[in-house]
């Protein structure tokens, strides 16, 4: 069996994917071929781990399995896998605990001020007193958490620590998602960590950001789709909103004259909420779980329903 990897790793990473494989098992590392011999070695392939060209897919023979390295279905929910032998799974509840604290420390950053303090640092200016009255604290603040999968989850142990009075959206509690508008008025923060599917794009539309109080922190550590994104730039710009912790945009990277660059009390963490040090070597050993399930011919962990959208 070929086994296509389609995404760099460090030699520790690849030594240990080497040693999850059977003899009769080999791979195909794009990150050692030319570019334009990526296509052909992935074509070859019964099962690929990493995020691929989508034509790539659809011109394939042989493929079976595709283990992406994500989360987010980008692109894929754009095919219909119904015709097409492959399983699909992704990195579901992957990327739970590292998000959710960079949702926390943004939060935190903003109401402590961290972002204009670190900027008066570069300038070598001490102005702190002035920043001091204008300082919240996150205990007993009031929390709506749009999303109740691993992020979500994780993000409520955490917030919990801090007495904070939490709702948490999700299809159990809340089947139609309706209940946000009664929530969105009375929330301190609101945090969004939905998938993107085609009941989630816009749910925080002009409306319902409009509804927020103006005192208000958004966090953004689902998809860019679940805002509109110019009316939350116009509630920013006129003070509407307090501010902002976007790890996901509409659009990345962002263009150089974007207006979220320079809004007010915007923290942009530029999509890099999941990262950490071990990463790819703890992507390996959810491949080589799913790998060797996949020999015995038994389901696999996080297959993708492409009729829920994840």
């Amino acid at each position: 069996m070929i086994i296509y990897v389609a995404f760099p790793l460090r030699e520790s990473d690849i030594t240990l994917l080497n040693e999850g494989l059977l003899p009769s098992e080999s791979l195909l590392l794009a990150q050692h071929l030319p570019e334009n011999e990526c296509r052909k070695a992935f074509l070859q392939a019964q099962v690929a781990f990493g995020n691929v060209p989508l034509e790539w897919i659809e011109e394939s023979q042989k493929l079976r399995w595709l283990q992406l390295y994500s989360t987010g279905l980008n692109p894929y929910q754009q095919k219909e896998w119904n015709n097409k032998p492959v399983i699909v799974t992704n990195l579901h509840g992957f990327f739970g605990e590292p998000v959710a604290e960079t949702a926390l420390a943004g939060i935190l950053a903003l109401y402590r001020k961290l972002d204009q303090l670190i900027s008066l640092q570069g300038q070598k200016q001490w102005r702190g007193q002035g920043i001091r009255p204008h300082m919240q604290v996150l205990h007993h603040k009031s929390v709506l958490i749009l999303g109740a999968g691993a992020i979500g989850t994780t993000l409520s142990k955490l917030l919990s620590a801090f007495s904070c009075q939490l709702q948490v959206i999700s299809r159990s509690t809340y089947p139609t998602l309706a209940h946000i508008d009664e929530l969105l008025p009375t929330a301190d923060i609101v945090v969004n960590c939905l998938p993107d599917t085609a009941q989630t794009r816009g749910i925080l539309n002009a409306e319902r950001i409009r509804s927020m109080k103006p005192s208000a922190l958004v966090v953004n550590v689902g998809r860019g789709t679940a805002i509109d994104e110019p009316a939350l730039i116009q509630a920013l710009q006129e003070g509407k909103l307090a501010g902002a912790v976007l790890d996901v945009t509409q659009r990345e990277p962002l263009a150089s004259d974007h207006p979220l660059w320079t809004c007010p009390h915007v923290l942009l963490t530029q999509h890099t909420g999941g990262g950490y040090q071990e990463e790819d070597t703890d992507k390996v050993r959810v491949f080589l779980k799913n790998l060797h399930l996949y020999r015995l011919g038994e389901p696999l962990e996080h297959v993708v329903d492409f009729s829920k959208g994840y």
